[in-house]
């Protein structure tokens, strides 16, 4: 066949492959815009959305709404659970899982170590800290009272307010008298355990699971059931209802959309399932939201408890990876246990402080936020092909990850023969932090993986430290 016979959105689509394949255009990199490529090429914009669509057909690009398209990482992902796996029967938390976990908070604290895997974002590019200073600041300067006032339950009235209204992206219907005010996403998590559960009684939590559940639950003296869980789909719903039908557990703590440390969210067939089996069992469904506002797709999917019709979820979520960690402002719609929760957070910590509510309150009311979120989406879904795409060209073959539906953290199992905790002691020689998969366990499982994150701006200094990581991993593989 000459070249002549090869239609021109084919000779396009291939030479645009054989970039990505010899790295010159490498995983995350956006290509021009159709009109660009047009532009510059002399081609009609038809031929060149005919090679883009094709390319995306056979998965080497993807299609952002208003963004454009971009190079796909080629990163397998992790294998899912055996077909009818079961649910892990609860045992006393590993000691080692526990030193671990500070060890590696030690290692995040300390400003000489580059770290990898914190999911706490750092930057400017991440938080709108000088506009929410501003705002602060004449919020105390209108309203000195704040600042002599006793801050009293149930909170500022226009935050409330305003979560219920922005709640709706995630299809909560809420009133503002049904919401909590938290210090952050953990305390909001330990007031719906507190309140559901008591000492000796058995929770089910999803296998990775957010690590610092795991010294919250032995704290109150819980036992940690963990279930099965997919690297795309979430968790095992045919383990969770084997448990509930034998009357194992009291409660059940997940974070179905853009899981910590999986990325992925479970798809709505299963969050609505997963809300009707808390229903039909009577048992509260204790939902992480944290990271749900930050799901690249638009519309948002709908949270679990938006499903729930007999007030058996209790929402958790928080400010601190979206606009403010230093204020610590989360918040929670508790359902039935709306009073409970209520009497807990008022004995624990009375309220959250008045002046940050305003401040935070008026940046939402404003729609600032919004606009903020919709820049934040697109810049972590760069992030994390970018991520994706240095793991791929620098970790040992057979490395896999996954591919996250949204936020900024990435799930990495690594090949046969390496192991993540003596590669933290190996980077951490380095000056290196990263977060290994067995913390993310109550039994101490994943030792070939670890946590990633791309939160952080990639300078010449982190990409080294990504490098000097997947060498490694790599010299591991070699010695084992």
């Amino acid at each position: 066949m000459t070249n002549e016979s090869v239609p021109l959105y084919q000779t396009l689509a291939n030479e645009l492959r054989d970039a990505m394949s010899d790295g010159r255009l490498s995983a995350g990199a956006r290509l021009p815009s159709v009109r660009e490529a047009a532009h510059s090429r002399g081609l009609s914009i038809n031929t060149v959305l005919a090679a883009y669509r094709q390319l995306e057909a056979r998965g080497f690009v993807e299609a952002r709404p208003q963004s454009g398209y971009f190079v796909r990482s080629r990163l397998a992902a992790p294998p899912a659970p055996e077909a009818g796996a079961r649910a892990v029967r609860p045992r006393p938390i590993e000691p080692a899982v526990l030193d671990r976990i500070a060890s590696v908070v030690a290692a995040q604290a300390d400003p000489e170590h580059v770290d990898l895997s914190l999911a706490c974002p750092k930057g400017g590019d991440f938080y709108p800290a000088a506009r929410l200073a501003r705002l602060v600041a004449d919020t105390a300067r209108r309203h000195p009272h704040l600042i002599g006032d006793y801050s009293l339950p149930p909170g500022s009235r226009r935050l409330r307010r305003e979560i219920a209204r922005h709640a709706q992206a995630l299809g909560l219907s809420m009133e503002s008298d049904e919401i909590v005010l938290t210090n952050g996403c953990m305390e909001a998590l330990q007031f719906a355990l507190r309140t559901v559960t008591r000492p000796g009684d058995a929770v089910a939590m999803e296998s990775p699971t957010y690590f610092n559940l795991i010294p919250l639950a032995k704290r109150l003296g819980l036992q940690i059931i963990e279930l099965p869980t997919h690297p795309e789909r979430g968790l095992s719903l045919d383990a969770l209802e084997m448990l509930l039908s034998e009357q194992r557990i009291k409660a059940v703590v997940c974070m179905p959309d853009v899981h910590n440390p999986l990325g992925t969210s479970m798809p709505l067939a299963a969050k609505r399932r997963l809300a009707s089996l808390a229903t039909e069992y009577r048992v509260p469904v204790i939902e992480d939201a944290l990271y749900a506002e930050l799901q690249y797709a638009t519309p948002l999917q709908p949270a679990v408890k938006s499903f729930d019709r007999d007030d058996w979820v209790i929402l958790c979520a928080s400010y601190t990876k979206t606009l403010a960690p230093g204020f610590r402002i989360g918040w929670m719609e508790a359902g039935r246990f709306h009073r409970e929760v209520a009497d807990l957070k008022f004995c624990s910590s009375v309220a959250q402080p008045a002046v940050l509510c305003e401040a935070l309150g008026t940046f939402l009311e404003d729609g600032g936020y919004t606009q903020h979120l919709r820049r934040l989406r697109r810049l972590y879904a760069s992030q994390i092909d970018r991520l994706r795409g240095v793991i791929d060209e620098v970790f040992p073959t057979g490395t896999r990850a996954t591919d996250p539906t949204g936020g900024f953290l990435l799930w990495v199992e690594l090949p046969e023969g390496c192991d993540a905790n003596r590669l933290f002691d190996a980077a951490l020689a380095h000056g290196i932090s990263i977060t290994p998969g067995t913390l993310f366990s109550p039994s101490g499982r994943y030792d070939r993986h670890l946590r990633l994150s791309g939160c952080y701006p990639f300078s010449d200094r982190h990409i080294h430290a990504l490098v000097t990581l997947g060498q490694l991993a790599a010299e591991q593989c070699r010695g084992r």
